[in-house]
């Protein structure tokens, strides 16, 4: 098998802000495996918080093609990926991208969508997904709630964690005015306390808030669960539940984890924490980075297995150069196209 790989740059719409930094654009670098002139696309992004920067992405994803060029063919490459038989261990972002790359071209080998290789017998899997407001002023956060409800959204994700914890809640107010039926979900990104979260929660229930990312400062898994368990509001693991190991830390002692492929590290892994914590009474959610369609898609093949869902990474970007999974009136689809079921936009125009 042949593979190549482009870097390219997402910019958003607007600068997001959330409680540990602002972003304005990250680097994605797209993976293509060929073989028999079929191709498969994967991508990963960039990430501060997880420690990659382009350069180690690129250099990661080079030493993966040499790895992928040992195979004859890509099922037996997606099987090595999937059951942990590697030569390396890379970090999860890039297993995603590689992983993702593979399934679209297998996918596209045997003439099947991503998700009936996982489900036979599946539908095409669509969701209600969530849109992300950031840490903005009330007046600002309520005015873009009301248009995103008129665009068709029913669920919204605000953003919390400013300095100073009391000027969340003028800002989920604002929202709930504007927004009066949607559902609303909160994420600190681990900006509080125990105290803080403990004095705000009630609040923020009252205002209908449905659940809460990661109130707490990630590293301490122990005092998370110990908040859920007196929380009114159901607390889902993000940042303290990368992993399997994580969540089976956390399974049935908090009421969701937020599954991020590019964390967790691709599809198979997902599927092996939606396994465990099944009937444990801790739910999924579904999450991912800011990230162009081709990032977002593989996780849209998952999304009938989560309670949450929030997918909305594409539709934070001013350009978005891939197309398939839809989201802008507020759901996302998986086509019945094989494999991903997404195209390059430029690719598309050109009639490609």
């Amino acid at each position: 098998m042949k593979s190549r790989q482009r870097t390219v740059r997402l910019d958003l719409a607007e600068p997001l802000r959330i409680s540990r930094s602002t972003m304005a654009a990250r680097d994605a670098v797209w993976l293509t495996v060929e073989h028999d002139g079929q191709r498969g696309h994967g991508e990963a992004v960039t990430s501060v918080y997880y420690g990659l920067d382009t350069d180690t992405l690129e250099r990661l994803l080079h030493a993966e093609s040499q790895w992928l060029a040992g195979f004859h063919d890509p099922e037996t490459a997606l099987e090595a990926v999937q059951d942990g038989t590697r030569r390396a261990a890379a970090p999860p972002a890039v297993t995603a991208a590689v992983e993702s790359a593979l399934l679209d071209l297998v996918g596209k080998r045997a003439d099947l969508p991503v998700h009936r290789l996982l489900d036979p017998r599946g539908a095409p899997p669509r969701a209600t997904t969530a849109r992300t407001l950031g840490i903005t002023p009330p007046e600002r956060a309520g005015a873009r709630a009301a248009r995103l409800v008129r665009d068709g959204f029913t669920v919204l994700k605000v953003k919390a964690g400013a300095p100073d914890a009391g000027d969340d809640l003028p800002r989920v107010r604002a929202v709930r005015t504007a927004a009066p039926h949607a559902r609303l979900l909160l994420d600190p990104n681990g900006a509080w306390t125990v105290r803080e979260a403990e004095r705000l929660l009630p609040l923020f229930a009252e205002l209908g808030v449905e659940a809460v990312e990661q109130p707490l400062a990630p590293g301490d898994p122990e005092a998370l669960a110990r908040l859920a368990e007196r929380s009114p509001l159901p607390v889902v693991a993000d940042e303290d539940a990368v992993g399997f190991e994580d969540a089976r830390r956390l399974a049935g002692r908090v009421q969701g984890i937020n599954v991020k492929l590019a964390k967790c590290g691709g599809v198979g892994a997902a599927l092996r924490i939606a396994e465990l914590v099944a009937d444990t009474g801790t739910e999924l959610m579904l999450g991912c980075l800011t990230a162009s369609t081709l990032g977002i898609a593989p996780a849209v093949h998952l999304a009938h297995r989560a309670r949450w869902v929030d997918l909305d990474g594409h539709l934070l970007l001013a350009d978005d150069p891939w197309a398939g999974i839809g989201g802008t009136d507020g759901t996302v689809r998986a086509s019945r196209h094989p494999g991903l079921g997404v195209r390059e936009r430029a690719a598309r125009e050109a009639g490609t």
